[in-house]
């Protein structure tokens, strides 16, 4: 395989697994799939981290989002099974 081809694959995946977030935190149903509303959310977000309240925003969203990832973790992975 060429090497634009194994780079436009990860890219994709890359894509695909951002897609997968938006739809886990459920923003598609929250919106009614309004595309308007989810690229404003981001680009929202996008001026807060650019903001000098901006790491403040950072390190608040990443604690909900690791409590998320570890409230939707099998029992075995928190038992360390």
């Amino acid at each position: 395989m060429r090497t634009w081809q194994v780079e436009r694959r990860k890219r994709t995946r890359h894509l695909i697994e951002l897609g997968g977030l938006v739809a886990k935190a459920r923003i598609v149903d929250l919106t009614g799939d309004d595309r308007a509303v989810i690229y404003g959310v981001m680009l929202w977000m996008a001026d807060k981290l650019k903001s000098e309240d901006g790491e403040r925003a950072r390190q608040l969203w990443a604690g909900k989002g690791k409590e998320a990832f570890a409230a939707q973790r099998p029992a075995s992975a928190h038992d360390g099974i």
